[in-house]
């Protein structure tokens, strides 16, 4: 899957047509750069699953909670602020990760041995436009 977000007034197109790519899935390791639009998209992405709370990255709690207003739950994660992968075994992380609920996960890389095999990567990267290009597949 690729699909090129070219501003901020279209991230909802390109977050619907990652809604429907998405299938079954339901664990997604965002990988970018600092500043790449990681949160700004998953962000887009839940307000087109009918989220209506507010949504931000979770840098000092690790994860947040949201439900869909179709009741479906979402954790999103950023295991930025981590410094061992044992903080991940401390918040229960395979709960979440083996639920069946949808999991957005930013900075996977702190945790990549703790991932599921099936995991979609989701590469968000800045072009030299300025738009974005996001790519995604289970492969790294």
């Amino acid at each position: 899957m690729e699909i090129k977000i070219e501003s901020l007034d279209k991230i909802d197109i390109a977050a619907k047509e990652f809604i429907r790519a998405m299938g079954d899935n339901t664990v997604f390791a965002f990988r970018g750069e600092m500043g790449a639009g990681k949160t700004t998209f998953i962000k887009a992405v839940c307000e087109n699953l009918g989220v209506s709370d507010v949504i931000n990255s979770p840098t000092f709690a690790i994860v947040n909670e949201y439900r869909s207003d179709s009741g479906e739950l979402i954790y999103h994660f950023d295991f930025y602020r981590i410094n061992k992968i044992e903080e991940a075994y401390d918040f229960g992380y395979e709960d979440y990760f083996y639920s069946g609920s949808l999991c957005f996960i930013e900075w996977p890389e702190k945790i990549e041995e703790l991932l599921p095999a099936d995991t979609v990567n989701v590469y968000v990267t800045e072009q030299e436009d300025g738009s974005r290009k996001v790519t995604a597949g289970t492969e790294k």
